[in-house]
């Protein structure tokens, strides 16, 4: 077992070319934790919203979190177990796993790493079906559909709402994704279709056959028409963009009907009222038992996963300008071993 690796740092807060590409002491495995060698980690918001110092990140004053620098971003891997802690059952030496490590919490192991200590509760096991590539970028925008459609999975109140979010049943309802082609969205797209819903896509005209290919209903292409003109009467909007422009969606929303937006800064709770339309978010929490739900529907071939771009470790910052570009088609991932090309 190597004694050191190579990972991704943050020294000081800034743009993409804060991230250094160095070498650092393997992670020591605690009790109740796997030492996975790292095959494909998969970037995500907080990825960049930690690199900035979470200038950007919409967070109310008192939740941004304390960092100590240097600090390794990300939380998504997937890879082979190479060293069990004490106290776990679940896994053993050789097997793939994936999943969120340690999300919403930060520490010293991080998914940026050709080695990540992780909490076996985080980890699935990888169908053997199931490329490295489509199982990590299945992680944090699986749980985090998942959990705002389906079950949440936990009882940890959401510090920026009173009351626990709860998911409405889909079946036969309608259901509006906006950011459909994003991370989330795709997979919440094939969630609510999974689930029994009629499902209406929104995102540019570029990407409605592979929406329509993932299940959607009916598609609605932004750069033309705003869903706000044209759609009425669906039962609940999944809002992946998020912020205060999910305000813009309440008439299209039912009485009785819900707005789920991803991102913080809806304030139109009023007229939400009035309307009878229930707000609600929860914040994305690792969950290996709802990642093996999510391992099987991979398998299964319910739930697909589209990879925009792949870039080796050593070029993260050119990920995150990509990133940070917007309009992706799924999700970018990183390959800790730079054997395969930037595509």
């Amino acid at each position: 077992m190597p004694t050191s690796m190579k990972a991704v740092r943050l020294h000081r807060f800034g743009g993409p070319e804060v991230l250094r590409y160095e070498d650092v002491p393997v992670p020591v495995v605690a009790p109740g934790e796997v030492l996975v060698r790292v095959h494909t980690i998969a970037v995500n918001p907080p990825d960049w919203y930690l690199r900035a110092g979470y200038r950007d990140a919409g967070l109310p004053d008192g939740f941004i979190p304390p960092i100590e620098l240097p600090a390794i971003p990300g939380s998504d891997i997937s890879g082979v177990v190479t060293a069990v802690g004490d106290d776990v059952e679940r896994f053993a030496r050789g097997d793939e796993v994936f999943g969120m490590v340690r999300f919403p919490s930060f520490g010293d192991s991080a998914a940026y790493a050709e080695y990540v200590a992780a909490p076996a509760g985080d980890l699935a096991l990888k169908p053997a079906d199931v490329t490295h590539q489509h199982a990590a970028a299945s992680s944090m925008s699986g749980l985090t559909a998942w959990q705002f459609l389906v079950d949440v999975g936990h009882r940890e109140p959401n510090p920026l709402q009173s009351h626990r979010h709860e998911p409405v049943a889909l079946r036969g309802r309608r259901v509006m994704v906006n950011g459909a082609a994003g991370g989330v969205g795709h997979i919440g797209v094939q969630l609510a279709k999974w689930k029994g819903a009629h499902v209406i896509a929104v995102a540019s005209g570029r990407h409605e056959q592979f929406l329509r290919d993932l299940g959607a209903d009916e598609f609605v292409d932004y750069t033309r028409n705003r869903p706000e003109n044209v759609v009425r009467d669906v039962d609940l909007v999944f809002d992946t963009v998020g912020g205060p422009q999910s305000n813009r969606f309440l008439p299209t929303i039912r009485r009785g009907g819900a707005l789920y937006p991803c991102f913080f800064g809806f304030d139109d709770h009023e007229q939400a009222a009035q309307r009878g339309v229930t707000v609600s978010a929860t914040q994305v929490r690792s969950d290996g038992v709802q990642l093996a739900v999510i391992a099987r529907l991979l398998a299964d071939g319910d739930v697909r996963i589209a990879i925009d771009g792949t870039y080796p470790l050593s070029d993260a910052a050119a990920a995150h300008s990509r990133a940070e570009r917007g309009h992706l088609r799924g999700k970018l991932v990183l390959t800790p071993t730079g054997d395969e090309a930037r595509t």
